[in-house]
């Protein structure tokens, strides 16, 4: 009985599917167009990237959106604060750009450490923006530890590439 109304409800499927209609439509929607992102306040620019944007902002500080540690800590150090004061000064013009700071280790460590870490490090980072400024609710942070190297290899200079905080723009 059960396998009769199996075939059955697999039957009436297969004709409703059947049926439905396969051509295209007649209207296309229009080709995308460059928008303005009212709501943060970017444009496109033919010069460039769009206000705003983490070309625009990566461009604008000057590649200075990632930061450095030593092994095993997360103090802003005079070279870190420089690059943080240019950030700082990106988010006060741009009010609408909202921005998340990664935290990053390099391989050595269990992972939990790692991603305490990367904590540290990602906050420390907001922190240093928040007492330059910047409304800490533009702000997020994020840890992924040692889960997302960008020099892979185990010597110390693909460590020290590891161990960062990146801003990137969210909006």
């Amino acid at each position: 009985m059960k396998r009769i109304a199996l075939t059955a409800a697999l039957l009436a499927g297969t004709a409703a599917l059947s049926a439905c209609k396969t051509t295209a439509p007649a209207d296309l929607p229009p080709d995308p167009t460059p928008s303005t992102g009212a709501a943060t306040g970017t444009t496109t620019t033919p010069a460039g990237p769009a206000v705003g944007s983490q070309e625009h902002f990566v461009r604008a500080v000057n590649g200075q959106n990632i930061i450095y540690f030593d092994t095993d800590r997360y103090n802003i150090d005079s070279q870190d604060a420089a690059a943080l004061q240019v950030q700082a000064q990106y988010l006060m013009q741009y009010p609408g750009v909202m921005v998340t700071v990664e935290g990053h280790c390099d391989e050595r460590g269990t992972r939990d450490y790692n991603l305490a870490l990367g904590e540290r490090r990602a906050n420390a980072a907001k922190n240093y923006l928040v007492s330059l400024g910047v409304p800490a609710n533009r702000i997020s942070t994020v840890s992924y530890g040692k889960e997302r190297p960008v020099a892979l290899g185990s010597s110390e200079d693909a460590w020290a590439q590891n161990r960062r905080a990146v801003t990137v723009v969210i909006n």
